[in-house]
């Protein structure tokens, strides 16, 4: 194999934008010789690594073999001109559900900045499944989700224990008996968060070990829509604890009890090849915080 490091940089640009244009501006290339350098790769590689989808480029099954292999030539020679003894700088592209983006991160951010003011972060806010597609194209340097998931070419670790809760309006008929019992959870409307969150995956798997089915009223991307429909009198919510714990203190939610099994551990998310010197800060600092 005889690539440049042109080439690979251009490919890894373009798996991570998915756009031939940002790549090779983020490149300072011009289009015709960003899309020349891919054509030479794919000619000396004997594969295609792009099919073009509409305006985007989607990496084929051998670019996705081959980019981990790609990262982790280009960051090994990043490294080169980099000294471990100097300071943690450079941009931390973090891709994280959605509970964790809005009731954990900010505060460990502003934390790992206060230690490290040189590093820039870039929060991309997505649920469990999008998170895993993210670190798959190399578009974020860790990932931090609220569902269980195994990837052949991720490396994902347990790191931080979180509750589902069940709750309701206070108006809801059940919110003075403060439980649902398990033909109650049959009987309900319930509003909770869309198919590929992590906190989804957890609810379901809860009833399904109850051989109990669900009839889902709502099925809504952002938890301040679920909190507002289930205070509206719609149906009964399932979101993380760290979601409602404000509302169930004044008094607006009731926590309900149920035989459902809702304990979950966030998630650690990495590409094995990205694990490079500001990564591993970052990962040792959170687990420091959280444990």
């Amino acid at each position: 194999m005889n690539a440049s490091v042109k080439q690979l940089r251009v490919f890894e640009a373009t798996a991570r934008l998915g756009r031939l244009t940002a790549a090779a501006d983020e490149q300072s290339m011009s289009q015709s010789a960003a899309s020349q350098s891919l054509r030479e790769l794919e000619s000396t590689l004997n594969c295609p690594l792009f099919q073009r989808v509409g305006r985007e480029l989607m990496i084929t099954e051998a670019g996705r073999d081959m980019l981990p292999k790609v990262n982790q030539i280009l960051h090994l020679l990043d490294s080169l001109q980099t000294p471990e003894d100097g300071p943690i700088s450079g941009p931390l592209r973090i891709a994280a559900s959605v509970t964790i983006a809005s009731y954990l991160l900010p505060r460990l951010l502003a934390a790992f900045i206060r230690q490290h003011p040189e590093v820039v972060p870039d929060v991309k806010i997505e649920n469990t499944q999008q998170v895993i597609a993210t670190l798959e194209k190399g578009q974020a340097h860790i990932g931090l989700i609220e569902g269980p998931a195994q990837h052949r070419q991720l490396k994902i670790t347990p790191w931080h224990e979180d509750k589902l809760e069940v709750f309701c309006h206070t108006s809801h008929p059940q919110a003075q008996a403060g439980q649902l019992l398990p033909l109650q959870l049959e009987q309900q409307r319930w509003i909770l968060r869309e198919d590929g969150s992590g906190t989804r995956r957890i609810f379901d798997s809860a009833m399904q070990a109850l051989n109990i089915q669900a009839h889902v009223a709502f099925a809504l991307n952002r938890q301040e829509a679920i909190k507002q429909s289930v205070k509206a009198g719609l149906g009964v919510g399932c979101l993380s604890q760290l979601a409602i714990i404000e509302e169930v203190k004044l008094g607006s939610l009731v926590v309900l009890n149920t035989p459902l099994e809702l304990t979950r551990r966030f998630s650690l998310v990495i590409q094995p090849s990205h694990n490079n010197r500001l990564t591993k800060t970052f990962i040792e600092f959170v687990n420091s915080q959280t444990q």
